[in-house]
């Protein structure tokens, strides 16, 4: 059920909407309010899927209100009715966060088409949200220790730039959850981030993946088919394994940081592309240089900020804490009971030898908890988690 908040000084007009509205949909809950201070008042102590709410009123005029409500209730749209309409005023409404301005006396189908739109829009803001949500609690950087704080604090200050990224670390490490983090803070989250493993794609496709190519550029092509830079345009696209990716293709992607353009597998026509570049590698990119197999100008153009990820070994006063979040994630999946480890438990993992890094952790916690007792012991993990 819709509740939508009606706020006018008129009450013949709030009869007419109220009506129009009840009769159009009967999963709408129409609310009234006779003046802004009133209209306030009920947003304060109450949630609308939508306000309709004129502009000219006493108490409280409609642009006050609108300025108001939106600090506290960001996520409700507004529609805007005035009889005094002009473009300057409809504008400026628009600018401070409305919907939509209609003017009175209002079109019947456009406000009801108005209505559908604004009340469709929360709920895909409010949906956006809510995986926001979903997608940050799966990519949040566990730990304390002091390489994390600062790899957190890099993050902070560069997420909201547009600079690109060179994240470096040992497989395992978690150079992804950089990724994700610096693209979430970013000015760019509300358009996708396009991931690609550089490693995984052969090296005589890798540029129809990033690029696109035409109908007929080689055999398989069958039809045009855009590329991971158009899919990333206004977002941003993660590189992941750049050292793995051949020469050619290096040179692609950078004629596209040099000119922001790129041009599909058998095309000869540049498109245009707005693309935040963070790539991530396992490599010494410095050696790789120096034997030939990666651009050294490439380098300089991704590097502008470098994020070393820690190997696990490197941070073992994290271990407990990841322990503790791969526990509870791992019963979240599974739908069972959380189950705890013993101090010694935790100590002896602790001191073991990850080269496997935050991966291979996870994989061992899963296993102690499903082969361990209730409160995983000293005993288990040497039974079950031996190196």
């Amino acid at each position: 059920m819709a509740k939508i908040l009606i706020i006018e000084d008129e009450a013949s007009i709030r009869r007419v909407l109220s009506k129009i509205l009840a009769e159009e949909n009967d999963q709408y809950i129409v609310f009234e309010a006779a003046d802004g201070e009133e209209g306030l008042e009920k947003i304060k102590n109450d949630d609308f899927d939508l306000v309709i709410c004129d502009i000219k009123m006493p108490k409280k005029d409609g642009e006050e209100v609108l300025q108001e409500a939106k600090k506290i209730k960001p996520e409700t749209p507004f529609i805007m009715i005035s009889g005094h309409g002009d473009l300057e005023t409809a504008v400026n409404t628009m600018r401070l966060g409305a919907f939509d301005y209609i003017s009175k006396p209002p079109d019947l189908n456009r406000l009801l088409t108005t209505v559908r739109n604004a009340l469709d829009n929360k709920l895909l803001v409010v949906e956006n949200k809510r995986l926001k949500k979903k997608v940050s609690k799966n990519y949040q950087m566990i730990g304390e220790s002091e390489p994390i704080q600062q790899i957190k604090d890099m993050v902070d200050k560069v997420a909201e730039t547009d600079a690109r990224v060179l994240i470096t670390g040992p497989n395992g490490t978690g150079k992804e959850l950089v990724a994700h983090n610096l693209h979430e803070k970013s000015n760019r989250a509300q358009f996708p981030l396009i991931e690609v493993n550089c490693a995984a794609i052969p090296s005589e496709l890798i540029e129809s993946e990033l690029f696109g190519h035409v109908k007929g550029a080689f055999t398989s092509a069958v039809k045009d088919r855009a590329g991971k830079f158009e899919a990333a345009d206004k977002g941003t696209i993660f590189l992941d394994e750049i050292g793995d990716m051949s020469l050619a293709a290096q040179a692609k992607v950078l004629r596209a940081l040099q000119e922001n353009m790129i041009t599909r597998v058998g095309a000869d026509k540049d498109i245009k592309v707005d693309v935040r570049v963070i790539a991530a590698t396992n490599k010494d990119l410095r050696k790789e240089i120096e034997e030939g197999r990666f651009r050294e100008d490439l380098y300089h153009r991704l590097a502008v900020i470098l994020i070393k990820v820690p190997a696990l070994n490197d941070r073992r006063d994290d271990i407990p804490l990841l322990i503790e979040h791969f526990t509870k994630k791992i019963g979240e999946e599974n739908g069972s009971a959380q189950k705890s480890f013993s101090a010694d438990a935790i100590n002896l993992l602790k001191a073991y030898d990850w080269t496997g890094n935050i991966r291979e952790l996870r994989n061992v916690v899963e296993r102690l908890i499903i082969l361990g007792g209730k409160e995983i012991s000293k005993s288990d993990v040497e039974l079950f988690a031996s190196k």
